[in-house]
């Protein structure tokens, strides 16, 4: 049984090896551009979506303001909402069907899809990490004079990026595998290249087999590499705290707790002690 599984797949590769590597190729491109191109919508909607207004500010900005976060509000739960192949087909069929405008590249209407369906996802990811900072980082910020654009490009954001960063990588993942159903529009992805090849030589199980394996090693590389960024913006596992003081503290050298102990600084100088 497996011998013969080998051998189908040896003669598929030996035939269409290129046309495989070319599709994987394809699909990771579309998933890494489409992601990149998602975080920007997403950050650009969860900035606007955390934006404070209180009664105080002029009526023009509320109302902007309110009228922003409907549009929002509406584009999220409908791309959330419905899947991306019938988005890949409304886009694609349905604006030469109202306005009468063809597309000349396939890869830009799968890239913009991939993307606005990402974006959809990432609004209310980037919306949470921002909500996640504690708001005596905000009142920190603005009592040493920092306005609303300050606090968040140089407190808030890079914080909430640490929190959001599981999220970003988990939809990375997903796009590498729903890429897939760009083939409904004549993308050729990975998955597009296993259903021509079936189609030509009738080996469906072989090829299915090797598209399993491909994306699965695609997704634990991408899974890997997260890992490792996650891992660096962690940072060292120790630390020297910025201070002269005697009075304040004994030693230079302190552990950062992992994250299933309690949060409280432990010198090695002292044998770990609290």
């Amino acid at each position: 049984m497996l011998e013969k599984l080998f051998t189908d797949i040896a003669g598929i590769w030996n035939k269409y090896g290129m046309v495989y590597l070319d599709g994987i190729k394809n699909t990771v491109i579309l998933a890494t551009a489409a992601t990149v191109i998602g975080c920007v919508i997403g950050l650009i909607c969860g900035i606007l979506n955390t934006i404070p207004v209180s009664s105080r500010d002029p009526l023009p900005k509320r109302i902007f303001l309110k009228i922003v976060r409907i549009i929002l509000r509406v584009y999220v739960e409908v791309f959330r909402g419905t899947p991306m192949i019938l988005q890949a087909v409304f886009i694609y069929y349905g604006i030469p069907y109202f306005f009468g405008v063809s597309f000349d590249s396939i890869w830009t209407v799968s890239i913009v899809v991939v993307s606005i369906n990402t974006g959809a996802y990432m609004a209310e990811s980037v919306r949470g990490g921002i909500m996640s900072i504690d708001i005596g980082q905000t009142e920190g910020a603005k009592a040493i004079g920092m306005n609303h654009w300050q606090t968040m490009t140089g407190v808030i954001l890079p914080q909430a990026f640490r929190n959001i960063l599981p999220q970003i990588g988990n939809n990375y993942i997903i796009n590498i595998k729903d890429t897939s159903v760009m083939f409904i529009i004549g993308f050729s992805d990975f998955f597009a290249v296993h259903k021509m090849v079936s189609g030509a030589i009738f080996t469906y199980f072989p090829s299915a087999f090797m598209e399993m394996f491909g994306y699965l090693a695609l997704t634990l590389v991408a899974s890997g590499l997260l890992r490792l960024l996650e891992k660096h913006m962690k940072g060292d596992k120790n630390y020297e705290l910025a201070s002269g003081d005697q009075l304040v503290m004994a030693a230079g050298t302190y552990k950062v707790p992992s994250s299933a102990e309690p949060f409280e600084e432990r010198s090695r100088e002292f044998g770990g002690k609290r």
